[in-house]
């Protein structure tokens, strides 16, 4: 009897070591798992931060017209190899607890794969002879799919990663300490404008503005065939079609390019700016450009107007590129 109680007491004791020693390789296998997916998850956003840091020297580079090739080639490159990451992080290993934040992993990683596709597409636009503006715009609002993305990755990935990992008794893997925006200014459209015209013209990276004099300014300017003059006040009867045609002259010795013409109607809240970009503008040459009144101005008083010609690279002289003046409108 009493040998059968002991043998009785070390089977249970047994049975007792292998449930624990069953359990302990069960906890140090999960261990393992939740530590490898940290790692690898953290691997990916390593090599997508990469990416980003190649794209935005890429688009600070100095740029030219002879680059434009080389500069959608290496677009198309990082493209494949962003989608390439999305492959990557869908055939990962996920343990049970992380399947929340593999599935927001996989988010980050396609909005940036997206943004990728769109803004090689929107910048092969942007560096062509037609359509610069809208190619430009479409750049800019790419900075807000790789903005959304940085947003999933700190605000739901990693907090759900984060959780696991303290379960676990686990340190955090080394993720990449600042986001794929590396400036807000990147979510400014004019800054971009400004960022693509000059790899266009080949001014970017600290490139100096081609040799010779530089600069516009403005012609003329009437608005409904009232001619309208520097300091001075006109009166200018409402209709329908009622639009600024605005002279600019290239005043240097270089062709320029995308040089912006805006005007102002108003001051303060209510005023009302609209612009339109020549393409090309050779020294000498006089362009008119047409811009609506696309805003109903109030009529009896004097209404402020501001005409500008945005200088260009090397531009020193500046004082011509503005005319300010009065206009009373009437029915």
């Amino acid at each position: 009897m009493v040998r059968r109680s002991i043998a009785a007491g070390v089977g249970l004791l047994v049975l007792i070591l292998l449930v624990l020693g069953v359990r302990g390789c069960l906890n140090a296998r999960k261990e393992s798992a939740v530590k490898d997916y940290g790692n690898d998850s953290a691997e990916l956003l390593r090599a997508s931060k990469l990416e980003g840091d190649q794209l935005f020297k890429l688009l600070q580079g100095q740029g030219g017209t002879d680059q434009t090739t080389s500069i959608i080639n290496q677009l198309n490159a990082y493209r494949v190899e962003s989608s390439e990451l999305v492959d990557r992080a869908n055939r990962l290993d996920v343990p049970g607890d992380l399947n929340g934040a593999q599935n927001e992993l996989v988010e980050v990683l396609e909005l940036r794969r997206d943004g990728f596709a769109d803004i090689t597409d929107a910048l092969q636009v942007a560096l062509g002879d037609q359509n610069r503006r809208q190619g430009s715009d479409d750049v800019a609002i790419q900075m807000q799919v790789f903005l959304a993305s940085d947003i999933v990755d700190q605000k739901r990935f990693r907090p759900q990663l984060f959780d696991v990992l303290r379960d676990q008794d686990l340190s955090a893997p080394d993720l990449p300490k600042n986001g794929f925006v590396p400036d807000i200014e990147w979510l400014q459209p004019a800054f971009v404008a400004d960022q693509v015209n000059a790899l266009r013209t080949g001014t970017g990276g600290g490139g100096e503005a081609a040799p010779g004099l530089h600069g516009n300014g403005v012609a003329g300017v009437t608005l409904g065939g009232v001619a309208l003059t520097p300091g001075g006040s006109a009166s200018v009867q409402l209709s329908n079609d009622l639009s600024f045609e605005i002279q600019v002259q290239n005043q240097g010795e270089n062709t320029e390019t995308d040089v912006v013409v805006r005007v102002t109607v108003g001051d303060g809240g209510d005023a009302d700016t609209q612009e339109e970009t020549i393409d090309t503008i050779a020294a000498g040459e006089i362009k008119t450009v047409t811009i609506p009144l696309s805003k109903q101005p109030p009529t009896g008083q004097n209404v402020p107007i501001k005409v500008e010609v945005e200088p260009v690279p090397g531009e020193q002289k500046t004082d011509n590129n503005t005319l300010e003046c009065s206009v009373i409108f009437t029915r």
